[in-house]
């Protein structure tokens, strides 16, 4: 037979082996069901609400949630390889990806007791959002390491880029139902679209701030269901027992390997540092805006439906320069960016921008009328914008550049560079808001981060 016509056997054999279109779709779901955590409870709704209403004021809600992200940072970077390995050595995924999501919907669930204005409830709240926050990163884990048996690896930014933008698509439809059917404004009580609350739900109380918890973990049990029955899971290799030993010993080898493979290294590093600036900046930014402007509900809402519609695009836009560029150079674009925007959104605030006084908002007046406020959208909307790509363009990095055979234990790494100093970012915000009484100066911490983060991803060879 001709070389020419083996090759093409070949390829024809190596594309066989990838499944179906709906089993690709099916995972790309994932994506789907686990965003309106990010969405409803870390970034637009309840962590806002926390700080403005459970927490005796701003800073100490921005301060404790920031503590809370702190231990579940610390244990998620503490697990993340050790898991990752194990998975490796078992072979499959889905196990997993079940345990943990169980996590999320369990921690999600129980941050419908957070009563505004009952210190007794703070305490418990915190708990149930570190656990929550646990289940969902490490289902994650385990999902992204199910991405090079989807799809050929020239389809890999594309694949990446699809799941993050569908991911901020159901984000979208999340903070939609939230906003137009379940949370009443403070002043007649009705809902975006005019309507009473669903459910009776109550303003006063904030039921509709609230419920954001429990409807996560309903979304995510939905969501989550054809990812389990459409997509194949890799074939088990070893009983649970025997494979721990066999992760273990790996990993310790991939470990001794990494000071020669000094690209992965300073890859892993340089995500330790931008991706603790992004988890900041989205943990943060909605508690920042909830102080700064003393945004509500409503107006945190239709923020976030906007910067989600900007992070869609940005997302499906960034896996197609991933696949056309290169995943560096996404990634250093859209770091570039947020340094930028994050510098300037501090130089914001309720009657200045960059120094120059603005008309402060009104008291009822007009939705995001203020300069400032609209200055805030811009900022937001190209943070938005570049979030999505540089978490795609990340993992599609990793994997150009992981050991296939070892998928799993490099995105445990990966997981754990994402984490290991996830808390000490919170935990300086924490610090610093609660020394100062300044979210202001709590968040630069973040400009910091990209910074560094920036200058190591320049010593990167994919």
């Amino acid at each position: 037979m001709p070389i020419a016509a083996t090759a093409q056997v070949s390829h024809a054999e190596l594309r066989a082996t990838y499944p179906s279109r709906s089993a690709v779709t099916a995972w790309i779901f994932f994506d789907w069901a686990a965003q309106p955590y990010f969405t409803l409870i870390t970034t637009f709704v309840f962590a806002p609400y926390f700080a403005t209403f459970v927490a005796a004021t701003p800073a100490a809600g921005q301060s404790q949630w920031g503590f809370a992200t702190a231990a579940a940072g610390f244990l998620i970077a503490l697990m993340s390889p050790i898991l990752g390995a194990i998975a490796d050595a078992s072979g499959r995924r889905k196990p997993w990806i079940a345990v943990f999501g169980a996590l999320l919907v369990l921690g999600s669930s129980l941050m419908w007791i957070g009563k505004p204005g009952d210190p007794s409830v703070i305490l418990p709240v915190l708990i149930a959002y570190a656990i929550a926050t646990v289940g969902v990163e490490f289902a994650t884990v385990f999902n992204n390491a199910m991405m090079p048996s989807l799809v050929p690896p020239e389809k890999i930014g594309r694949l990446s880029g699809t799941g993050w933008a569908t991911g901020y698509i159901g984000g979208i439809l999340s903070l939609v139902l939230v906003l137009g059917f379940l949370a009443g404004g403070p002043d007649d009580g009705r809902t975006l679209l005019g309507l009473m609350p669903l459910f009776g739900l109550d303003p006063a109380m904030h039921e509709g701030d609230r419920i954001v918890g429990p409807l996560t973990g309903l979304w995510f049990v939905v969501f989550v269901l054809p990812m389990f029955l459409l997509t194949p899971d890799f074939p088990s290799k070893r009983p649970v027992r025997e494979a721990l030993r066999e992760g273990l010993r790996e990993l310790r080898q991939t470990l001794s390997e990494l000071p020669r493979r000094k690209s992965i290294a300073t890859f892993l590093l340089a995500n330790m540092l931008y991706t603790d600036g992004l988890i900041s900046l989205f943990a943060f930014g909605g508690i920042y805006a909830a102080g700064t402007f003393g945004w509500r509900t409503i107006q945190m809402g239709t923020f976030g439906i906007l910067l989600a519609l900007a992070g869609t695009f940005g997302a499906w836009l960034g896996g197609k320069l991933d696949d056309r560029f290169g995943p560096k150079r996404v990634i250093a674009g859209a770091l570039t960016v947020l340094l930028l925007a994050s510098l300037t959104i501090l130089l914001v605030d309720r009657d200045s921008i960059l120094f120059i006084p603005v008309t402060p908002p009104q008291p009822g007046g007009a939705l995001f009328a203020s300069p400032a406020e609209k200055a805030y959208l811009v900022l937001g909307g190209l943070i938005g914008m570049m979030g999505g790509p540089l978490q795609a363009a990340s993992r599609s990095l990793l994997i150009r550049m992981a050991p296939r055979d070892r998928i799993t234990q490099f995105f445990g790494l990966f997981a754990l560079t994402g984490k290991v100093t996830s808390f000490v970012g919170p935990l300086l915000i924490g610090i610093i808001t609660a020394a100062t009484a300044s979210q202001k100066a709590g968040m630069g911490v973040i400009v910091v981060l990209f910074l560094f983060g920036l200058l190591l991803l320049t010593r990167v060879r994919e």
